[in-house]
Order: structure tokens, then sequence, then C-alpha cells
């Protein structure tokens, strides 16, 4: 079985037992809507704090797919491939 890795930013860390990546399994180009249901399946607090109630992602977090911004390809629907790197930024402001 073929895997995405997941980079987990800091602050998430401590959702994922203190792992900075996590392995995602899939067979086939999936979405990264798909990959983040399968990091986020029985850490439902990691899920809200990646997505907001409707299923978007939160303002402040960014997802890259092998360095792509999801924004500006297809969103949650952009396409993942076995082997790829998707990488989740939070932005954390300051005042």
């Amino acid at each position: 079985m073929s895997a995405v890795t997941v980079l987990i930013p800091t602050l998430l860390r401590p959702l994922v037992e203190d792992r900075s990546a996590v392995e995602v399994p899939v067979d086939a180009p999936a979405t990264v809507s798909a990959v983040l249901d399968a990091l986020s399946e029985g850490r439902p607090v990691l899920a809200r704090r990646i997505r907001d109630e409707t299923g978007a992602l939160r303002r402040y977090v960014n997802v890259y797919v092998d360095g792509e911004d999801v924004r500006r390809v297809d969103g949650l629907a952009t396409s993942v491939t076995p082997g790829s790197e998707v990488m989740i930024i939070q932005s954390v402001a300051g005042g």
C-alpha cells in the first residue's frame, strides 16, 4: 500500500502523538479532503483545528501539495497521488 506524507505544524503535533509527519495510506489518487479525513479519523480536535463546521479550510490554515498552495489549484478537491507530500501550515497572528 502506498501513502501520502502529511507534515504537521508544531502547534498540531500534540494531537498526532507529537509526530512531525504522519503517513496516510492511499492506493490511488485521492483529494486533499480525503487525506485530511483519514488524518483526522479518531482525532476530532485535529479536524476542528484544520477545517470549520462547513468542512472548508480555516482561514488561518494553508495546505500545500508538493509545494503548491491548494487554494490556487482546486482547493480541497486538489488531487494527491501516492508518494506526495502534504504540508499543513497554521498562520500565527500576533499583535
